[in-house]
């Protein structure tokens, strides 16, 4: 038996009552699913796949990001040439001499024997997801060693670090510190650990976002959480003038003798918000990190943890990009070549 019914004033838009052979009956909700990213901003992995169907392709790719349409200056003649690709080697030669130029040469790609598809994969995924995506992953659906993928997102992330003289604009910044680590048997409690931890302390600070920009994020991994600490990163990150949000921990006093406007939202009395005073922007990226790192990566070694944190980063800074933070990721391979 097959029952249609029609739901205008939901999101479902027919039910469907089957009756199996043993007389049970199985019920199918069917939702009518919205994109929720506009159209421009869509790139799905069959679009990836028509772009670099191929090596040849990401070459291809990489070369007009450094040398548009292969002109360069070419060292044999002195002067800008066009350039034409060698057949069978990842070489392009000048038309006037024929001095090979690599472009390769001097990105995280340079020597590699792993198929350049992998390494755009591997970036695609990193762009088209909130949470991240393991090596584990990379190695499942490409069928590379978990040696090789690991090096490929190890590689990747060391690009998308953001530079050390960035500082936030925004005239209301929110600040707030979390701690990584797992607890230790008996340590129990919660709250900021106490002095001699295991835990890693890592500092944000993020741009509360307007109608015409989205805040950015900076985190960073620090020595510890003391007044120095926290003041220091302050004064390197935030433009003096700006009014800092903070919760009621002690060392944030002071803040307001460094050109500051200081707010703060007392969490020990479980205030959380109190009209625009609160550190909810800072306390969501907080989410995402560690929703990430725990269900998708598991652990993460306080060595490590300063480029894991660099990649989250580098999302949220973009997240309005939708799926073409893919763009914004290979763009920095020819940003940061040498």
């Amino acid at each position: 038996m097959l029952i249609l019914r029609d739901f205008k004033s939901s999101n479902f838009v027919r039910q469907l009552s089957l009756d199996n052979k043993y007389g049970s009956e199985y019920t199918a909700l069917i939702m009518k699913t919205k994109q929720s990213i506009p159209k421009e901003l869509r790139y799905t992995v069959n679009q990836f796949h028509a772009e670099f169907p191929d090596d040849d392709s990401c070459l291809e790719y990489i070369k007009e990001q450094r040398w548009p349409d292969g002109i360069t200056h070419c060292e044999k003649c002195g002067q800008e040439r066009k350039h034409h690709r060698v057949s069978g080697r990842t070489a392009f030669a000048c038309d006037h001499c024929g001095n090979h130029i690599y472009p390769l040469a001097g990105t995280i790609f340079e020597k590699t024997t792993t198929p350049l598809k992998t390494w755009f994969y591997a970036m695609y995924l990193m762009g088209s997801t909130r949470c991240g995506i393991s090596a584990k992953q990379i190695q499942r659906e490409t069928g590379v060693t978990y040696k090789t993928a690991w090096r490929i997102f190890n590689q990747v992330r060391k690009l998308l670090a953001e530079p050390e003289d960035m500082q936030l604009e925004g005239s209301t910044i929110e600040m707030d510190e979390m701690y990584h680590g797992g607890k230790r048997r008996r340590q129990g409690g919660q709250g900021r650990p106490s002095h001699g931890s295991h835990k890693v302390a890592v500092i944000g600070m993020v741009e509360r976002s307007t109608a015409n920009r989205p805040g950015r994020v900076i985190a960073r991994v620090a020595e510890n959480a003391r007044r120095d600490t926290l003041h220091g990163l302050a004064k390197e990150y935030i433009l003096p003038g700006s009014t800092v949000f903070t919760d009621d921990y002690v060392s944030y006093d002071g803040l307001e003798k460094h050109g500051y406007v200081h707010k703060r939202i007392r969490h020990s009395a479980k205030i959380y918000v109190s009209g625009d005073i609160h550190t909810q922007a800072i306390e969501g990226f907080w989410s995402l990190v560690k929703r990430g790192i725990g269900g998708v990566y598991h652990n993460v070694s306080a060595k490590m943890l300063q480029s894991y944190l660099d990649e989250y980063a580098f999302r949220y800074n973009r997240r309005h990009m939708g799926n073409q933070q893919f763009r914004a990721i290979l763009s920095r391979v020819s940003e940061r070549a040498s």
